[in-house]
């Protein structure tokens, strides 16, 4: 049974699947779909072109897929869309911005948590099981992996990517690619601290496979050497763990434009 409190506006092309829940004051507009079983609180907008899985929640006073905050973009302009997959709690006052682009879409995977106040913006992509402290800022074109934590008040720079079951520090400012499994904080340059190992558990890795990762931690930060030196040699010893090639993969790509951004290079494309 579909629920819609009588003070929300629903669209009549909006599409609603079975169980849906709409509280006070939402509205809801053309081209949205909503999956079975999502609940949606007081105040949330809702706009065009949205595309949301089943079981998600979102909290009350969010906006999901409202024109990114980009100075020219013409208000006429065609814009892309925004798909989000299933089991997502998006917590109070959460917004995230569809793709900028025609037939392009800002993505969002499954079981993600995004807390109070966190911005997602357009043209992202983040995987699944995320979670986003308090007022997480999240700028264009970035990519999050599967697993990764962010701490209260962390900042991405457009075109950043964070390896899988990372972890960013509170108040952490992040403008360049940070390697899966590892530990990030401070700003401009934000360091690598460590390895996760709470990610690292979170993630099902065995005792085995954690090991190999802290060893290759310490290869590439601990040797006092070049990082890129360090992720080359590496990256030619035999029989190289998967975990750990794509720790050395993140660190030579990212090495490829003059910011430490691999996404970067896509910029114009």
């Amino acid at each position: 049974m579909i629920k819609v409190h009588p003070s929300s506006v629903v669209s009549k092309e909006a599409q609603l699947g079975e169980g849906v829940t709409i509280g006070p004051n939402c509205v809801i507009d053309n081209g949205v779909s909503i999956g079975a079983g999502t609940v949606i609180d007081a105040n949330t907008v809702i706009y065009k072109n949205v595309k949301l899985g089943d079981n998600n929640h979102l909290f009350a006073n969010c906006v999901i897929g409202g024109r990114p905050q980009i100075l020219g973009l013409d208000p006429d302009a065609e814009i892309g869309g925004l798909l989000i997959g299933d089991r997502n709690t998006f917590r109070e006052q959460v917004t995230i911005h569809p793709s900028v682009h025609k037939g392009k879409f800002t993505k969002i995977g499954n079981d993600n948590l995004l807390m109070v106040g966190s911005h997602v913006g357009h043209d992202c992509h983040l995987e699944d099981n995320i979670v986003m402290s308090n007022y997480v800022q999240i700028s264009g074109h970035c990519k999050i992996e599967t697993g990764a934590w962010f701490s209260g008040l962390a900042a991405m720079h457009q075109f950043v990517t964070i390896g899988k079951w990372s972890y960013a520090s509170g108040l952490a400012g992040i403008n360049r690619d940070i390697p899966p499994f590892l530990i990030v904080s401070g700003h401009y340059p934000p360091r690598i601290r460590g390895v996760n190992k709470r990610g690292l558990n979170r993630g099902g890795f065995s005792e085995e496979q954690q090991a190999k990762i802290f060893e290759a931690h310490k290869k590439l930060y601990r040797q006092g050497e070049a990082l890129l030196e360090n992720a080359k040699a590496l990256a030619e010893e035999d029989g190289l763990d998967e975990n750990v090639r794509a720790i050395v993969d993140m660190i030579i790509k990212s090495s490829e434009h003059q910011y430490g951004r691999y996404l970067e290079k896509f910029r114009d494309r």
